[in-house]
């Protein structure tokens, strides 16, 4: 992060990537406004950071433009990370993504026009790629047909980011992430799988064959990646993959979790090379374009679905909150 960040204004603060970004920035010596409805995050990722001077925590509703405005006075940075993340039960309530994802981040938009803001770092998604028959997959790659809401709701939010971008003068990172792993992990087959053995260590459940191939960040990867983007990227819109080199199959991603809590499960499959409608069966992001900014994850994809368990086991807690 370059000195003209200034005092940095993060959406969804109590959120998983979100606090973990609030505790790196407040160590980096930056002023830190959060601002979270409490919806999905938790009030525990912040403990750390409200004992810090240089934060300060405003609860409201980015659907809210005119609270969103008046708590992103004098900010000069802004990381929106704020979304419906739940992909899976996207059919189950699709007003959810087009509110929380697509409105929410025009309301982002509206907000830092209101405070003169010109600088957003944006969370999307590599679902946005789709099935796509490119891999590992590029930026550039032809945007095929969407598979999710969700990744529907990013890519419209990419866009209107483009054209504030193009129409203000304000100057955008946009992220497609691969799936993010690490301590305070709150939702996705990591964490379902670790609460199903927790409860029953003799059986578990997956949807798919467990032949889908994902690829995962670390979180604080993930986070080193996003500043240093920040500091590099010079571009008025930059959009930069973030993700490993690698792949696990979901199989061999449940081999970790078990060694890592010491079982043997029955495993029973649901069938089909999707866990879900939506769900994309290959996941592998080209993020040279990062790498060429000097970034390089530091953790294997292994590695990090370890570390994840461990913390969910150190932290049972998680599993009744988001239940």
């Amino acid at each position: 992060m370059t000195s003209d960040s200034g005092r940095c204004f993060v959406t969804g603060g109590s959120g998983f990537i979100a606090s973990s970004l609030v505790d790196r920035l407040l160590s980096l010596g930056h002023e830190v406004v959060a601002y979270d409805n409490f919806s999905t995050g938790q009030r525990r990722f912040l403990d750390g950071a409200n004992a810090n001077p240089a934060f300060r925590l405003v609860e409201g509703d980015i659907l809210d433009l005119k609270a969103l405005a008046a708590a992103m006075a004098g900010c000069e940075t802004v990381f929106h990370l704020s979304a419906n993340a739940d992909v899976r039960f996207g059919l189950e309530h699709p007003e959810k993504d087009l509110q929380q994802n697509t409105i929410g981040t025009f309301n982002v938009l509206e907000a830092m026009r209101a405070n003169d803001v010109h600088r957003i770092a944006f969370t999307s998604t590599g679902s946005v790629y789709g099935d796509s028959e490119v891999f590992p997959t590029p930026e550039n790659a032809p945007l095929p047909i969407q598979t999710s809401l969700y990744a529907a709701s990013k890519l419209a939010g990419e866009a209107m980011i483009e054209a504030y971008s193009e129409g203000f003068g304000m100057k955008a990172w946009i992220f497609r992430f691969v799936s993010v792993l690490g301590e305070r992990y709150t939702h996705g087959h990591i964490f379902d799988f670790c609460h199903q053995l927790l409860k029953d260590p003799t059986a578990l459940n997956i949807l798919g064959d467990g032949s889908q191939r994902k690829s995962y960040i670390y979180i604080q990867d993930c986070i080193d990646g996003m500043l240093a983007a920040l500091e590099r990227a010079e571009g008025r819109v930059n959009i930069l993959n973030v993700g490993n080199d690698g792949v696990l199959r979901v199989t061999e991603s449940i081999e970790v979790i078990c060694r890592e809590l010491g079982v043997s499960p029955e495993l029973r499959f649901s069938g089909g090379q999707q866990g879900w409608i939506g769900d994309n069966p290959y996941i592998l992001l080209d993020a040279s374009r990062l790498r060429a900014l000097g970034w390089q994850p530091k953790v294997s994809i292994a590695d990090g679905v370890a570390r994840t368990v461990r913390w969910l086991v150190a932290n049972p807690w998680v599993f009744e909150a988001r239940t």
